[in-house]
């Protein structure tokens, strides 16, 4: 029957733990019986020459081999016979120096010549071996015999029957066995459960799946559109695939380091490392809108999505803007409706004088009303932003004034920054005036030329913005209404942190201040947003940290978009 090798890694790694373990286990009994089967020989050959130096030691055993013939019934036959019984040795053999027996287990044997060479005994060396002789296999040892003057008379060889030394030795192979076998068993047992960690670690992947799998995970996390950031438990990036690299303004030698040695501090960090809580959070990196999610993984670390919705924002803005259209749009005909029936009123009252002059009072004060704000503003997008802006303003009861000290030029480098800025500061100030009625509610916009710079304020006789808040408003993600339903999918917080980020990729800045009688008033600016002298001014500088080529702007208004989204406080 062919055996398989197993093909999950579980399995591969439980077939080779048991044969190490069992290898190991056959080489330390190997091991361990091999010194012991030594230890044992050198024991009974010691204790073969204790007994022969015990019998030698005897004065009498010498002076009975002089005076006395070898015979069965002789004085050192009988000597050696009870030494021989009383130490269980296999013999006890006495010999002269001539090699001739006096003493025999087998007594038909004494008088004969012993059939191994004594010649080192009867010189005077004690020698210790393992031999055959004619009773057999045995460990042996020779002690010269000598008189009480020291003369040697003869040689003692005593034998311990080898059978005794094996049976010594198997004895002790069940004990060994059993501790062998409990090893063994302990090994396995070891091998099982490391075998099914790794099982359920795994999920059954087999060995030839493995390359499979990270070549398809190298290519997965590198292929897709979306970014992913992988964590250790101490905060370390594991794993940055290269659209997280390309979201993030990272290089690829960030893998290995804290988070917050690859980012600068920011709401971007803070969402990352799960400090801030919730899903879909959303954040400005580089000028790019993001949405990311953050999921804790088994071994403490985290995994982390990022989303690149700077085109849904720009969508999304496109949307508003056609939804603030067409308030403006519904608000002037619920008005023109109006006049259409106060006209019709006065034609049928045959008051066409009356009737003349109430229209030419109206294209009048429309007239007016527009040529103020283009006299003040006079690029086109921004003065249609305004004239816009009012409709959407005074059909929720609120007037949008421009202040005496505006005054732009119409030669603005980019427009669409400043659409982008002032009507998300107008739609902020709208959100904070309607939401307290109170006495004639109002918003003042200035716009404003100093040199190269442009200054933008919007203020309003709102409830205004306490201290504590005048940073935190400008932060991506963050709102003083997150409890009032959005009407798009974009959320909320994201307006003012672009307003930030467009000033200060200028080298401007934004901030927020309170109202003289209560309010809040916005304030930004932006150096070298003007072209005074009629020629292209430089792209503005860029911060410590620049943005990429489709940052801000990216996320800005269109050229044909009369108003901005706005977000709230």
């Amino acid at each position: 029957m062919r055996i398989r090798w197993p093909r999950r890694v579980s399995g591969q790694v439980l077939a080779v733990q048991l044969t190490l373990t069992a290898g190991v286990m056959v080489l330390a009994t190997g091991l361990f019986l091999a010194p012991l089967s030594a230890e044992i020989d050198d024991q009974a050959m010691h204790k073969a020459l204790s007994i022969a130096q015990a019998t030698a030691a005897d004065p009498g055993l010498a002076h009975d081999l002089l005076t006395t013939e070898p015979s069965a019934r002789g004085p050192v036959q009988q000597a050696a016979e009870r030494i021989r019984r009383a130490t269980g040795a296999l013999y006890v053999v006495v010999l002269d120096r001539r090699g001739v027996r006096w003493s025999h287990t087998n007594t038909g044997r004494i008088g004969e010549h012993v059939s191994t060479d004594p010649e080192a005994a009867l010189s005077g060396q004690e020698v210790m071996q393992i031999d055959v002789g004619t009773l057999g296999r045995s460990a042996r040892a020779k002690v010269p015999l000598r008189t009480a003057d020291g003369k040697i008379v003869g040689a003692v060889s005593v034998g311990i029957g080898y059978g005794s030394v094996h049976d010594q030795l198997l004895a002790t192979l069940p004990r060994l066995l059993l501790y062998a076998g409990m090893a063994l068993a302990v090994g396995v047992l070891a091998a099982i459960g490391v075998s099914r960690s790794l099982h359920r670690r795994t999920h059954g992947v087999a060995f030839a799946d493995i390359s499979a799998l990270l070549d398809e995970r190298e290519a997965m996390l590198h292929g897709i559109r979306e970014g992913v950031v992988a964590f250790d438990r101490e905060g370390r990036i594991r794993l940055i695939n290269d659209e997280a690299r390309r979201l993030l303004g990272v290089g690829a030698d960030a893998a290995g380091h804290p988070l917050e040695e690859a980012l600068p501090p920011g709401r971007t960090t803070e969402v990352l490392a799960g400090r801030a809580d919730g899903a879909d959070l959303l954040t400005v990196s580089g000028g790019r809108v993001l949405v990311a999610n953050r999921m804790p993984t088994k071994d403490g670390g985290a995994v982390a999505t990022l989303r690149d919705r700077t085109e849904l924002e720009l969508l999304g803005r496109e949307l508003d803007s056609t939804r603030g259209l067409l308030d403006a749009l519904r608000a002037q005909g619920h008005e023109h409706a109006n006049r259409l029936h106060t006209l019709l009123g006065l034609l049928e009252l045959g008051l066409h004088q009356r009737a003349a002059e109430f229209i030419s009072g109206l294209t009048d004060t429309h007239r007016a009303s527009a040529e103020q704000i283009s006299e003040r503003v006079r690029d086109p997008l921004l003065s249609a932003l305004l004239v816009g802006k009012a409709a959407i303003v005074a059909e929720r009861g609120v007037s949008l004034r421009v202040s005496p000290q505006s005054l732009l030029s119409e030669r603005v480098v980019d427009p669409r920054d400043l659409v982008t800025v002032l009507g998300n500061l107008i739609d902020n100030a709208l959100d904070a005036v309607a939401s307290q009625p109170r006495p004639d509610p109002f918003i003042e916009v200035e716009l404003r030329a100093e040199g190269t710079t442009a200054v933008l304020r919007v203020s309003d006789n709102g409830p205004g913005v306490p201290p504590e808040m005048r940073e935190q408003i400008f932060a991506e993600g963050w709102s003083t209404k997150q409890d009032v339903p959005v009407p798009s999918p974009r959320g909320r917080g994201i307006g003012l942190a672009l307003v930030r980020r467009l000033a200060e990729r200028y080298g401007g800045m934004a901030r927020v201040t309170a109202r003289a009688g209560g309010g809040a008033v916005f304030t930004v600016i932006l150096p070298e947003a003007l072209d005074l002298d009629g020629a292209p001014a430089p792209d503005p500088s860029p911060g410590p940290n620049p943005a990429p080529a489709d940052d801000i702007r990216a996320a800005n208004v269109p050229v044909q978009q009369l108003t901005a989204a706005g977000e709230s406080r």
